[in-house]
């Protein structure tokens, strides 16, 4: 069974207490307003990916790092993507890998992340569509794609059935 958003576990107070961070100074690095951060930090609100990716940027760590979900959970962001991690963060490679599910008819846009960024995905069990370079590609079943994330980039699925990709995070270190 998945999980909803609500019952995401976010691993961000540790995180902003391992960094020496304020409310505020995490405020100021991320753009998430203080009040969101008490709510998240308080279990009172889950955030959007758009959020936790806005927290990665700022807090210049992992994705994974923020989700505390043992990576054989799967998770699913509301009125968004679902996704699970298959391998944490980790430092000595400088990267990170999930699946993405795309549900039919879903888009998902994602603001660009930090400097240096890339992304790999390969689809799993179905064609679906990415936006980069400022235009929609196809990605078929099978086929895989790499592209500096550090821009502005979206996925789509426009068929009738959901559909998966891998997708690796490479940090640069």
């Amino acid at each position: 069974m998945k999980k909803s958003s609500t019952d995401i576990q976010i691993n961000l107070k540790a995180i902003r207490g391992e960094a020496g961070l304020s409310l505020s100074a995490t405020e100021a690095l991320t753009g998430v307003s203080k009040s969101m951060l008490g709510q998240i930090e308080r279990g009172e609100s889950s955030p959007t990916i758009a959020t936790l990716w806005k927290l990665s940027k700022g807090l210049k760590c992992p994705l994974s790092a923020l989700i505390t979900e043992p990576p054989e959970t799967a998770y699913q962001f509301q009125d968004s993507i679902s996704g699970q991690t298959l391998f944490p963060f980790d430092p000595a490679l400088g990267s990170e890998t999930f699946v993405i599910g795309l549900a039919p008819g879903l888009s998902h846009e994602s603001a660009a992340h930090r400097a240096g960024v890339i992304e790999d995905i390969y689809a799993i069990d179905g064609d679906f569509e990415v936006f980069i370079d400022g235009t929609w590609q196809t990605i078929r079943k099978g086929e895989a794609k790499r592209f500096a994330a550090d821009q502005p980039h979206g996925y789509r699925n426009l068929g009738p059935f959901p559909v998966h990709f891998h997708n690796t995070m490479h940090y640069p270190s």
